[in-house]
C-alpha cells in the first residue's frame, strides 16, 4: 500500500519560463509511505501480540522483518523503473527511511498507518554501528578533491550486492561477472579462484534461474570482492 503525505502540491505555472528569485528557500516536499501488509491474517489478537513481543526481544528478527518488507517495496520499484524506463528511480534502504515501524492492526487501518500495536525502530544514527578502520568521510574528501580516483569495480560490486540483497540473483550474477573482471584488471586481486564460479553463475543466469549451489558460489564471490575492496580502501 503506497501513499503520499505532507506538503501540498505546487501549483503549475502557465508561464514555463525561468523566474527570477531573491533567495533559495526550502521547498515543501511530500512524504511517501509504503506499508507492506502480510497476505494472511493472524488467527487472533493474542497471536499477533505474541508475534510482536517476540520481535521486541529479538533485534535481528526485527531487522529481518524490515528487510523482507523492503524487498517487496524494491521489487515494486524495479517494475516501476522498467515500466517508465527511468534509470534514476532509486531503490530504498532502511538507513534512508525517515522512520520504520513494524506492527499489526485491522487491514484498512494499517494501510493508513494506524496500528493496534507497533514498534518503531531506532533511527540509524542511534543504533549500534560496527566499528571499522575505514574513514568514508576522509576518502570522500579525497575523491571529490581529485587526490584519488574510484575504481570502476567499486560501483559494479555495489550493484551486484544490491541485486543480491533485493533477491535478483540473475542480475547479480551478470553484474558480478563484469565486476570481477574489472577488479582483477584494476587491482590484480587474488580472486581468480572465483572466476569459474562467477562465469558459471552468469551463464546460468542467461538461461534462467540459478540453483542453490550457483547462488551460494555467487554470494561467496561477491563477499570476496567486497573484502578485496575493503583492503583497497584501507591502503592494502
Amino acid at each position: 500500500m503506497l501513499g503520499t503525505l505532507g506538503a501540498p502540491a505546487r501549483h503549475r505555472r502557465r508561464d514555463r519560463r525561468a523566474q527570477e528569485v531573491s533567495e533559495a528557500g526550502p521547498e515543501p516536499v511530500p512524504t511517501a509511505r509504503a506499508s507492506v501488509v502480510r497476505p494472511v491474517a493472524f488467527s487472533s489478537g493474542g497471536e499477533a501480540s505474541g508475534w510482536l513481543a517476540e520481535l521486541r526481544a529479538d533485534e535481528e528478527a526485527l531487522d529481518a522483518q524490515v528487510a523482507d518488507a523492503l524487498r517487496v517495496v524494491n521489487r515494486a520499484l524495479r517494475f516501476r523503473r522498467a515500466a517508465t524506463a527511468d534509470p534514476y528511480l532509486a531503490e530504498l534502504s532502511a538507513d534512508r527511511a525517515l522512520v520504520a515501524r513494524v506492527g499489526y492492526g485491522p487491514g484498512d487501518a494499517v494501510a493508513e498507518g494506524r496500528y493496534a500495536e507497533a514498534l518503531e525502530l531506532p533511527r540509524p544514527g542511534a543504533r549500534r554501528v560496527k566499528r571499522s578502520m575505514e574513514a568514508p568521510d576522509e576518502r570522500f574528501a579525497s575523491l571529490v578533491g581529485g587526490r584519488e580516483q574510484p575504481l570502476v569495480a567499486e560501483e559494479l560490486v555495489l550493484r551486484a550486492r544490491a541485486d543480491l540483497d533485493a533477491g535478483r540473483p540473475r542480475e547479480a550474477a551478470l553484474q558480478a561477472r563484469v565486476a570481477l573482471e574489472a577488479l582483477l584488471a584494476e587491482r590484480g586481486a587474488n580472486l581468480v579462484a572465483h572466476r569459474t564460479a562467477v562465469g558459471g553463475a552468469a551463464n546460468a543466469a542467461l538461461r534462467g534461474d540459478l540453483d542453490d549451489a550457483e547462488l551460494q558460489a555467487l554470494t561467496e564471490a561477491v563477499k570476496a570482492m567486497e573484502a578485496a575492496l575493503r583492503r583497497h580502501r584501507l591502503g592494502g
